[in-house]
């Protein structure tokens, strides 16, 4: 039987509304009782999504997890402990952080504990609110966040082509870097080798769990490594058409109508 679920949120276990419906709650909870550990696996900060922890169940409770920062950091849920962090270098961030100011662009940095915007439009305002406290700032350096652990950058505008071409432009830069997309918005720098894949293979290995018997489940790029890396890969039906080829299951429902109760029963909960 599968033992560990490893979920993204936004567009995936959450609806357009920001919610978690009744229908996947309740799945999820009869999950638990068989011993499945569900993992929200984000690419936010893991104390932002202290919200839905609490919908679940799982707030500041021992022996649950998160994987949060791309698979940045693994974390217990009970006082946030960290067991696992993988950040960035600041001259690598400063780069990106001065770099990105010649383009059309939001740019965020992650620190474990913050997170920070410079361009922070009213569009990015708007889609951050409720999912994320973010800090605005106006420093051309990031000599305010000097000696502190960074996790990421990423740049924000809704224009896929255009990240794309940024990305292309970065290259002098991103050979040590893993570079995604995700919410049809964001282009995201983390450190080489760190993403969602790696984050839910260093869980299991911390729980001794072996990935055959791990699911996870995602709609856009920033989850296809962890689609890849699982015993079995599911997208659910608003997965991003691209990634559809690379998923061993696609869901008859969306993010909006119980995709991962669908998941739950069709490959857990029927089968007992």
């Amino acid at each position: 039987m599968y033992k560990i679920v490893a979920c993204d949120l936004d567009e995936t276990l959450l609806s357009t509304d920001r919610s978690i419906s009744e229908g996947n709650k309740k799945a999820i909870a009869e999950a638990a009782k068989l011993g499945v550990k569900f993992v929200p696996a984000s690419g936010r900060n893991f104390t932002s999504i202290d919200a839905q922890l609490k919908e679940l169940g799982t707030f500041d409770a021992e022996n649950e997890y998160v994987i949060s920062f791309n698979g940045g950091a693994i974390t217990e849920n009970k006082n946030h402990r960290l067991l696992h962090f993988e950040g960035i270098p600041f001259e690598l961030a400063e780069e990106f952080w001065r770099r990105g100011q010649n383009y059309d662009v939001c740019i965020h940095v992650y620190t474990l504990d913050n997170v920070y915007a410079y361009n922070f439009f009213q569009n990015e305002k708007d889609y951050v609110a409720g999912r994320m406290e973010v800090q605005e700032v106006f420093d051309k350096t990031l000599d305010f966040i000097r000696g502190q652990e960074i996790v990421k950058c990423l740049y924000t505008n809704t224009d896929r082509a255009y990240l794309q071409k940024i990305a292309d432009d970065l290259k002098d830069i991103t050979g040590d870097v893993d570079v995604s997309y995700s919410s049809n918005r964001y282009l995201e720098f983390n450190k080489l080798g760190v993403n969602k894949g790696a984050g839910l293979r260093r869980l299991a290995e911390i729980l001794g769990v072996d990935m055959k018997d791990t699911i996870a489940i995602g709609d856009n790029f920033n989850d296809l490594a962890m689609i890849r890396a699982a015993g079995l890969g599911v997208g659910v039906a608003n997965v991003v058409a691209d990634m559809r080829g690379d998923c061993d299951y696609i869901c008859e429902r969306d993010c909006n109508h119980d995709a991962i109760a669908e998941v739950l029963h069709k490959f857990i909960l029927d089968r007992i």
